[in-house]
């Protein structure tokens, strides 16, 4: 099994590119533009953030960078209940699901680095 920091990366790259699925779909095919643009940029942002706290100059700049990833990571949930409850996305679709299940796993796996950095700081 990978280490926490590479598993997140991968996992946040592969949301990533489901987001931008979604956000295609949501354009084209619902003529959806300002919630599915919201979820993009937030969606997206997890990964950077991830990526940039991969390369920190410190321990405090890395969990920052891990706290804006699990922030972004929390909108994203948001948005995507949100497209649900206004019936943009279908709560039972399976694809639906696992994103949110992704998504779940991915606020997860940021919670525990960021407790663990934390932790480590004193």
């Amino acid at each position: 099994m990978e280490d926490g920091k590479n598993e997140i990366a991968s996992l946040s790259f592969q949301f990533a590119v489901r987001i931008v699925k979604l956000y295609k779909y949501l354009t084209e095919t619902k003529k959806e533009f300002i919630l599915s643009k919201q979820l993009l940029r937030a969606g997206t942002s997890i990964g950077a953030n991830v990526t940039e706290a991969q390369d920190a100059q410190s321990k405090k700049d890395f969990i920052s960078k891990i706290s804006i990833a699990l922030k972004e990571a929390k909108e994203s949930r948001y948005w995507i209940a949100l497209l649900i409850e206004t019936d943009y996305l279908p709560k039972t679709n399976e694809k639906v699901k696992t994103l949110q299940k992704e998504l779940e796993s991915i606020i997860n796996i940021l919670s525990a680095i960021l407790i663990t950095s934390k932790s480590n700081l004193k």
